[in-house]
């Protein structure tokens, strides 16, 4: 939802803290409780996040602020269950080409969104990040398009 901070009304902020921040909470809690009783040698959480959540922009200021908590919630989460083996990534991509993109003046078929990322690009830097060795850990990973400014 784009919008100034008054733009949008209280149910539409809420509905966005509820999915943003309550549902990546909610699911990381699930994933800790499963990592716990089911010994294993570790496992992943990975939490797509945004750029948002680093570096706020005009319109976007709650919208930010969900992503801010779930970039805050990983780097958190990183540091209590890393001792069980458990390792703890927040995604944070720019733009990425699907319907979510279509606001803020884009409409569907805006050359903009030409330089946006594909959902693939998302998708081979979480398996990238599951993918290595278990010695290793990413805590963070920003993607932007070559097209994009950052």
């Amino acid at each position: 939802m784009y919008g100034g901070i008054l733009d949008r009304s209280d149910d539409d902020l809420k509905a966005m803290m509820r999915t943003n921040v309550e549902g990546t909470v909610c699911a990381s809690r699930a994933a800790v409780a499963q990592f716990r009783r089911v010994p294993q040698a570790g496992g992943d959480i990975v939490i797509v996040s945004s750029v948002a959540g680093l570096r706020g922009g005009a319109d976007e200021a709650v919208y930010a602020a969900t992503k801010f908590a779930q970039v805050g919630l990983s780097g958190a989460l990183d540091r209590e269950v890393r001792p069980e083996g458990v390792r703890v990534t927040a995604i944070c991509p720019a733009g990425v080409h699907t319907e979510f993109a279509i606001g803020a003046g884009r409409t569907e078929g805006d050359p903009a969104l030409d330089d946006y990322l594909l959902p693939e690009d998302v998708a081979q830097a979480i398996t990238t990040v599951l993918r290595q060795p278990r010695r290793v850990r990413t805590t963070q990973w920003q993607l932007w398009s070559m097209g994009q400014s950052s």
